[in-house]
């Protein structure tokens, strides 16, 4: 998996978006696919390694705000599993505990269940968790938690997408997990934690064929996100 140069960097930087309570009344940025039907699965063995996963499910919900904040003295782990396969990301209890809460909490409603991986960017990001599967949903709310100064968003490292037009740490439902080294991107994504086992899977889907959007061609789905802690 190539790097892209400093300079698309910066320009795809732009381009993480995610939507809290206002989305529809947000311009989305000029590379965020815009509202489009999630493509079927065909059928057979995808390519790739991944298994077929028909269609991502679309939601419309209007969850209420959550108030949950993970404890820091614990240890919270959420195991994502996907067509792909599965990985694990360990929320950042310390630096990141509200962000993290409201992760666990859409976990624990079923709310990642059966949504897809709508933007895949190969050597940079892979991007999910909107419910209209198009990177204009959100939850029906939005927090705000600033992300630590010193925030480095190197390969595996997992935060929240936001619009350009929300304030640092702005977050919904959607998430990213970052697929390359030495992305430059500002210290503005909320933090949620980092991919401590399955990393091969985070990459396996940061190479799947993408169409001219940054779609996946097929389906990459979310079977289920589940959070444990200990």
């Amino acid at each position: 998996m190539s790097r892209l140069p400093a300079l698309l960097f910066a320009c795809l930087a732009l381009a993480i978006a995610g939507c809290g309570e206002d989305d529809e009344e947000k311009a989305a940025p000029a590379s965020t696919p815009t509202a489009t039907a999630t493509p079927e699965d065909t059928g057979g063995e995808q390519e790739g390694g991944c298994e077929p996963a028909g269609k991502a499910k679309s939601k419309d919900p209007n969850l209420a705000k959550p108030k949950e904040r993970l404890d820091p003295a614990k240890t919270y782990v959420a195991t994502v599993k996907t067509n792909c396969g599965s990985f694990e990301i360990t929320l950042d209890a310390k630096r990141a505990p509200k962000t993290g809460g409201s992760f666990k909490y859409l976990a624990d409603k079923s709310f990642y269940d059966r949504l897809g991986f709508h933007r895949i960017v190969p050597g940079f990001v892979i991007q999910g968790g909107d419910p209209k599967g198009n990177g204009s949903g959100g939850p029906g709310y939005s927090i705000v938690e600033a992300p630590p100064e010193d925030l480095v968003y190197e390969k595996g490292v997992v935060a929240m997408a936001k619009t350009q037009i929300e304030d640092p740490g702005t977050s919904g439902s959607q998430f990213f997990v970052v697929t390359g080294d030495g992305t430059p991107l500002q210290p503005d994504y909320a933090l949620v934690g980092k991919v401590t086992a399955g990393q091969d899977v985070v990459d396996l889907i940061g190479v799947a064929p993408v169409g001219p959007d940054e779609r996946p061609v097929k389906p990459i789905v979310m079977q289920s996100v589940k959070v444990e802690e200990g």
